[in-house]
């Protein structure tokens, strides 16, 4: 079996630092030339010129929390594309709302690299629990089982009745989804003793994996593997067999900034993740994930040499991701500005990852009417897609802190 995806996993380091920074002048010309907010952001840049790290840290960042506001300016992509509409295979919603790309091509958001060092072959059977529709999570699984050749069962979340019978008969050898929906399939299959052991492998996202969550998998004979993209750059790092920090797609050079700047904090610091990515339908440049991380020092001892990043180590902002979904302050901000009734509001994600529960927190300053609860929690599903409790609480009672999202979740 091969051990590595391709030889570009192992190439000495400088080798590797000598391809990307010699692709930088050309993809910064390709993104002036062909996307408008490139073209009017970098201007007065001579694309030539961007040759070094140093080079690129002083161009802008440009922050996934400001997508929404560009696209409502410049619809639909605010001008980020440089493929047009026509030439796109698909656009997808994530909440925000932020709208992303789809290009053509094979495996467009290079997730085959992460599925192989999780364990995936050709001819296995991928039990796919992520969604297909508005979010693109389901399709970058699907295009990066499809390069592998793998096979790809569809299923999505809930019906887990349904899911159960699916896996006992079809067998699939990997899951692929978030640790909790594993975690909820793994005890329900416990209880009504169905077999689903076929499942020996699983690739991971969109919640942390915290250490005693992985042991509960590997009680169980699943290896679990984390992997991190967005729908917005693809693969950004993955997880091998050595379970040594992320290991950085050979496709993107990533920084780590001042959380909410933009220059580089020193090695072994903890900044926010930005990534310049190589697409050329949608060439991103010191993109800001709102994501913290650090650089975990040396090389893999699975024998792949590029930057490793620490893992999760928080968010640069409020922003907070709940069972695979993103809620946004602004998101937040918008049930208040609804609801006069409402005098300040604050949404509260407690319990353990694999068991989140929202709660919105809102202020009154009268007693709430009769069904108003019921309208603010119907709302919120709306603008977050999901479920949370309301709860009113005394005016004066929530800190003015200017926060509208809090993450008060266990992640031991």
């Amino acid at each position: 079996m091969n051990e590595y995806f391709d030889t570009l996993e192992t190439r000495a380091p400088a080798l590797r630092e000598q391809a990307l920074l010699a692709a930088l002048p050309a993809h910064v010309a390709h993104a002036r030339t062909h996307a408008a907010y490139f073209a009017e952001v970098l201007d007065d840049i001579d694309a030539h010129e961007i040759g070094s790290r140093d080079a690129l840290a002083g161009l802008p960042v440009t922050r996934k929390s400001d997508l929404s506001a560009f696209q409502q300016r410049h619809p639909p992509l605010g001008g980020l594309n440089a493929t047009p509409m026509r030439g796109l295979a698909h656009i997808y919603q994530s909440p925000g709302p932020i709208y992303e790309p789809d290009g053509r091509g094979s495996d467009w958001w290079r997730f085959a690299r992460a599925m192989f060092a999780a364990g995936l072959r050709a001819g296995d059977l991928v039990y796919n629990t992520y969604s297909y529709h508005f979010t693109p999570a389901g399709m970058m699984i699907e295009t990066g089982a499809a390069r592998l050749g793998c096979c790809v069962f569809p299923a999505g979340v809930g019906q887990t009745e349904l899911q159960l019978e699916a896996i006992r008969h079809l067998r699939p050898v990997a899951y692929a989804g978030t640790p909790s929906f594993l975690k909820i399939l793994v005890e329900k299959g416990e209880a009504a003793g169905a077999d689903i052991s076929s499942i020996r492998r699983a690739t991971l996202s969109g919640e942390a994996l915290p250490p005693s969550l992985r042991e509960w998998f590997n009680a169980r004979g699943i290896a679990a593997r984390q992997l991190y993209g967005t729908a917005d750059l693809g693969l950004i790092a993955f997880e091998s067999d050595a379970q040594a920090g992320l290991i950085v797609d050979e496709n993107v050079l990533v920084e780590l900034v001042e959380p909410g700047g933009t220059r580089p904090v020193a090695e072994g610091e903890i900044g926010e993740v930005v990534v310049t990515n190589f697409n050329p339908d949608y060439p991103l440049i010191r993109f800001a994930t709102g994501d913290l991380s650090a650089v975990e020092a040396g090389i893999s001892p699975c024998g792949r040499t590029n930057m490793r990043l620490k893992g999760w180590l928080g968010r640069a902002d409020q922003t907070v991701k709940v069972r695979g979904m993103f809620v946004h302050p602004g998101q937040i901000g918008e049930i208040g500005k609804r609801y006069p009734e409402l005098v300040r509001v604050r949404l509260r994600v407690e319990g353990r990852v694999g068991d989140d529960r929202m709660r919105l927190l809102c202020e009154t300053k009268d007693a709430p009417p009769e069904g108003l609860a019921a309208r603010v929690q119907e709302t919120l599903r709306d603008v977050t897609r999901l479920r949370a409790e309301v709860d009113f609480v005394a005016a004066g009672s929530l800190p003015l802190d200017g926060r509208l999202v809090e993450d008060a979740r266990a992640y031991d």
